[in-house]
């Protein structure tokens, strides 16, 4: 079989000189360099670490630097490899080498950790007892596969859910441990205590299907290099220079076939930014890049430092924040151009408040002549998306989901609206078909199709079928019996459309269903994040009196947005973001608990905190012109209203760099306060022509100021206080503006004072 890594290829060339080859001229593409980015360039012999800070060119270093290596006669392409973290990225870089060099791209080494792994493992799969045609299993053939495994040795999905525990041995497997290198610490209680010995299982499964999944990619190829020194050895005297790309997103398998492949010659470049490291979550390690230096003693750092991209207050705002990370290697952004504006920060209200000040400003702006296609909203978690989803809508403001599906196409909406469904037209059979097995009930494809036979028979519904399924001998007594509890629940449900609200209703279907639990027990990465849309849905279904009206709103919300064309507005999560840039940004929901994420917190302490500050770093440095950070007084977490502090992030923010909102137009409505100026002296007005009053208390017409710089509240404690959604309290304890109340009703709670009023 012949193979871009096979024999075939022209034999190694002798080593070449030290140092790159003179040139008669200065190249073209050296044209345009700062004197930063050429160092990078020019460095080409030993390690180099190059900390490329957002917007600083890096990609056009790392292609100029392959082109050099090309141009100067340092090496052939074959003795090059260059890895990349996404196949455009590759395609980019090969598209952009390609016309610096005028050479075509045959038998270059550049592609994806597991693209080039792969080709590895092909010619040598034998080593690890595989054939050279091995199949590579996508994730649904991964899950079906342990799955197999599992009822084999007769461990319960629904105990243990397969996804859960195929998560696990995929992060194994991404640092590079097999099973024989696994301790029996963390294999712990899972699967009955048997995990170590299913990871083991489904490997040799894996074997005897002639298989892999694209975690044994890497480690497969770690086993090849540290079981075979000749094949190592090979490979290090074939690929003489290794670049590397997003070198801080690298998990700990991709670390160590790097370590091994430079070991020889030394030659690796890795272009990365430990402050853009926001992917643990998928394995990527922020160490790697932490322990360059130590790893490859001598090796050369070099800071890419001048941003092309932004304003020098957002540089600064950006800068200042992320100083408060203990882990990272350190170096400032600057840049030559005008300072512009300065970040905005503003208080609101509530989410719902939120958006339409943000869907407002981005009106204006559209009015104004900016274009939608250089605007973008960036939220921390996805179910913020729903509340400016809808405004968009409202407003008729074209919108795009980068990143994932709009809030009601995602797969567990879609789920829980099937459950809505179902109780309000019975005869909903795509409806039913969708959650008869949702979670898993035992019915399977067999028992559905019987299911049909019996409703074609009978002329009725597949849910009618399933009322009158014990009636008849087509399935066995588990499936009736399970079947016609479901119908029992649905009946349930039912008789309480009208007695509860909504939101209770949707929670006791969720609940009793199993379908919170499902999500519970799954550990995937998407898990968390699904359980905040499930709970953002029972929050909105408080705005309806009934079902029916939901249903018909959710039908009007997906159809208006359907047809619409030309410029759109960017909507998505800060994961997404990176690598974007937009002339404005819109960071809404710095809160503490939503960001910082409590989840972090709580899992990864200072670590997660760390992270979380990268990812804001990330937001703010996709700004070109204009950032605005927001953040609400109160927000519906979990179905309960949460009187929320201001993110920790905000008071980061160096205060030269951050701007008063008072010329913004971005004022709230409603007669709800609105923070108007600098992060340190925070101004709340009621708005409104006429005076409004709430429960006795005044909404409107009234204002005042608080300057938090000077740290004492207002309030003394066992002060008598009102809040707008708490009620009547009495102030227990104060940290300089923060009470601890105690509400009426609502129970202790802890607040900014300037949220609440004298009682």
């Amino acid at each position: 079989m012949s193979d871009a890594f096979d024999r075939s290829e022209p034999a190694p060339a002798p080593p070449a000189p030290s140092g790159s080859r003179a040139l008669t001229a200065e190249p073209p593409y050296f044209k345009g360099l700062n004197e930063e980015q050429r160092r990078a360039v020019e460095a080409t012999e030993g390690p180099v670490l190059v900390l490329a800070g957002a917007g600083t060119g890096k990609t056009r270093v790392l292609t100029t630097r392959f082109a050099h290596i090309l141009m100067t006669g340092l090496a052939r392409p074959w003795e090059i490899v260059a890895v990349t973290f996404t196949n455009n990225a590759a395609r980019e870089m090969k598209d952009l080498v390609a016309a610096m060099t005028g050479r075509p791209v045959e038998g270059w080494r550049l592609g994806t950790f597991h693209a080039l792994a792969a080709r590895i493992l092909r010619s040598h799969a034998e080593a690890v007892g595989l054939k050279p045609n091995f199949i590579i299993l996508g994730a649904d053939d991964q899950l079906r596969l342990l799955k197999q495994v599992m009822e084999g040795r007769h461990i319960d999905d629904r105990k243990w859910p397969a996804r859960m525990l195929l998560g696990v041995i995929q992060r194994w497997k991404d640092r590079g441990l097999p099973p024989e290198r696994v301790s029996e610490e963390e294999g712990g209680a899972m699967a009955d205590g048997r995990l170590l010995q299913l990871y083991a299982a489904y490997q040799d499964r894996l074997r005897t299907l002639n298989a892999a999944d694209f975690g044994d990619l890497l480690l497969h190829n770690l086993t090849l290099f540290t079981e075979h020194p000749d094949i190592l050895k090979d490979y290090q005297n074939r690929f003489r220079y290794l670049l590397v790309d997003e070198y801080q997103d690298a998990n700990v398998a991709q670390y160590l076939w790097l370590r091994l492949l430079a070991r020889s010659h030394k030659n690796l470049c890795c272009v990365g930014d430990d402050d853009q490291s926001i992917y643990s979550w998928r394995g990527a390690e922020v160490g790697n890049i932490l322990r360059f230096e130590k790893d490859f003693p001598g090796a050369e750092v070099i800071r890419l430092e001048r941003n092309y991209r932004s304003t020098p207050h957002i540089l600064g705002a950006a800068s200042g924040l992320i100083a408060h990370n203990e882990g990272r290697l350190g170096k400032t952004l600057w840049a030559g151009i005008d300072a512009g504006d300065k970040v905005g920060v503003q208080g609101v209200w509530d989410g719902e408040e939120e958006a339409r000040v943000v869907c407002g400003e981005v009106e204006a702006k559209q009015r104004d002549g900016h274009s939608l296609e250089q605007m973008a909203v960036l939220v921390r978690a996805g179910f913020q998306t729903r509340e400016f989803e809808e405004r968009l809508i409202t407003l008729g403001i074209p919108y795009r989901i980068i990143g994932g599906p709009r809030f009601y196409e995602r797969r567990e909406i879609l789920d829980v609206i099937a459950y809505f469904r179902v109780m309000v037209g019975p005869d909903d059979d795509l409806a039913f078909e969708r959650i008869v097995n949702l979670p898993k009930r035992g019915i399977g494809p067999a028992t559905l199709q019987s299911i049909h036979r019996l409703a074609r028979r009978r002329l009725v519904s597949l849910h009618d079928a399933c009322r009158s399924i014990n009636e008849t001998d087509d399935l066995r007594p588990k499936a009736r019996t399970t079947l016609a509890a479901l119908i029992t629940d649905f009946e349930r449900w039912r008789a309480h459309l009208g007695a509860l609200n909504l939101a209770e209703l949707a929670a006791m279907v969720l609940a009793e269903s199993g379908y919170t639990e499902m999500w519970i027990k799954d550990s995937s990465p998407e898990a968390p994040g699904r359980l905040e849309n499930l709970e953002e849905l029972v929050s909105v279904l408080e705005n309806f009196e009934n079902l029916q009206d939901f249903l018909e709103h959710v039908s009007l919300v997906m159809e208006n947005n359907d047809n619409a064309t030309g410029e759109k507005l960017s909507l998505m999560t800060l994961h997404a973001a990176k690598g974007l840039e937009f002339d404005t940004v819109f960071l809404p929901g710095w809160e503490e608990g939503l960001f910082p994420h409590k989840r972090s917190l709580d899992e990864e302490g200072l670590k997660g905190l760390e992270e979380e500050r990268r990812l804001a770093y990330v937001g703010l440095t996709r700004a070109r012109r204009k950032a605005h950070v927001t953040y609400a007084a109160n927000r519906r977490i979990y179905n309960q209203w949460q009187s929320a502090l201001p993110s920790r992030f905000i008071d980061e923010l160096p205060e030269e760099h951050v701007d008063a909102m008072a010329e913004s137009g971005l004022y709230g409505a409603q007669g709800r306060p609105v923070l108007r100026e600098t992060p340190r002296t925070f101004s709340f007005q009621r708005t409104g022509r006429t005076p409004r009053r709430r429960d006795g208390v005044i909404l409107e017409g009234e204002a005042w100021e608080i300057d938090t710089a000077e740290g004492d509240s207002r309030f003394e404690e066992g002060a008598r206080v009102f809040h707008q959604k708490f009620g009547y309290g009495r102030v227990e304890a104060r940290d300089g503006n923060k009470l601890e109340v105690v509400f009426d009703k609502a129970g202790a709670k802890k607040v900014i004072d300037s949220f609440v009023e004298p009682a």
